[in-house]
């Protein structure tokens, strides 16, 4: 049973030496057709027609609040690209700041608002809170932000 064991690796191990490196050599190239071209242009036409999203302010200073107070505000986006932008995600740097959107598609041209509150509660000294969005846009992973300075109560 030994013996079994020591062959049935040995046969493993060289099953996969030799496997290795050979995923080349299984290739066959195939010349491109003209359905082939035709489909290419397809995807890269696709690819060219996505939405864009792009905000009229990418920060937001709120300047300085006394500590515990919430400061809110709406950040709008618009879709600047050829195709709808559904926003998937979108994420705050710190519990203390809650982002609220739609998820309904943002058609060409459209806009969309992201309702962002800041709860300044232990949070004194200078702030800077990054909201993270992401879309089926071109530029799928955008950020915007908050900032200014939370005084001591």
């Amino acid at each position: 049973m030994k013996n079994f064991s020591k062959y049935s690796v040995l046969a493993l191990a060289s099953l996969l030496f030799f496997s290795c490196g050979n995923s080349q050599n299984g290739k066959v190239e195939v010349a491109k057709t003209g359905t082939e071209t035709v489909a290419a242009d397809s995807l890269s036409k696709a690819a060219a027609q996505l939405g864009k999203v792009e905000f009229a302010e990418s920060a937001f200073d709120f300047g300085q609040i006394k500590e515990g107070a919430q400061v809110k505000h709406t950040f709008v986006l618009k879709n600047t690209g050829d195709a709808p932008v559904i926003l998937s995600k979108v994420t705050a740097s710190c519990g203390c700041t809650q982002p609220e959107f739609s998820k309904s598609p943002i058609l060409p041209g459209g806009t969309s608002d992201i309702h962002v509150t800041f709860n300044s509660e232990g949070q004194v000294g200078k702030q800077q809170k990054i909201i993270t969005i992401q879309s089926n846009a071109s530029n799928g992973l955008t950020t915007v932000q908050l900032k200014g300075e939370v005084l001591a109560k």
